[in-house]
């Protein structure tokens, strides 16, 4: 598609068209560590990705208060590469918990990687996935935005 058509960079989409989301559930199958203050990060416009069942993908963390889709990216921490075991789409502003505890708040993707994988932002404390203790096999929930369910699985 070409970038004049995408609807978000077109700023068509002023409005959330989600109705309702089943949250995505992963498995950690890498943790990370390391942090950059000049990675360059191009978040992309759209504020959704679909996530397909046994997709691997990359959470990355930022403490930047302007990170939002469309905006560049520098200060980040690694935290863990996980694998889709139910796919759902995701959104800007969705929370993720990792384990026990929750992570951050998904806010944007950079696919520089793509067709490799997508990587996933989210704000939180910049800790690396060593750091936060993270290990292979941790349970990755991705949850909606206001899900009133929020600790179930």
């Amino acid at each position: 598609m070409e970038k004049g058509q995408d609807p978000y960079t077109r700023g068509l989409i002023n409005f959330d068209p989600f109705v309702e989301r089943r949250r995505m559930i992963g498995e950690v199958v890498a943790v990370l560590e390391g942090r950059l203050s000049n990675r360059g990060l191009a978040l992309i416009h759209a504020r959704s990705r679909a996530c397909r069942k046994h997709d691997i993908h990359e959470l990355i963390l930022t403490a930047d208060p302007e990170a939002k889709p469309g905006v560049q990216v520098d200060q980040i921490a690694y935290l863990a590469f996980f694998e889709v075991t139910r796919g759902a789409v995701i959104v800007a502003g969705d929370r993720i918990r990792i384990g026990d505890r929750w992570s951050g708040t998904v806010v944007g993707f950079d696919e520089t990687h793509v067709p490799n994988h997508i990587n996933i932002v989210v704000a939180g404390e910049e800790v690396t996935g060593r750091e936060a203790g993270l290990g292979v096999g941790d349970a990755v929930h991705i949850i909606p935005e206001g899900d009133e369910d929020e600790l179930s699985s």
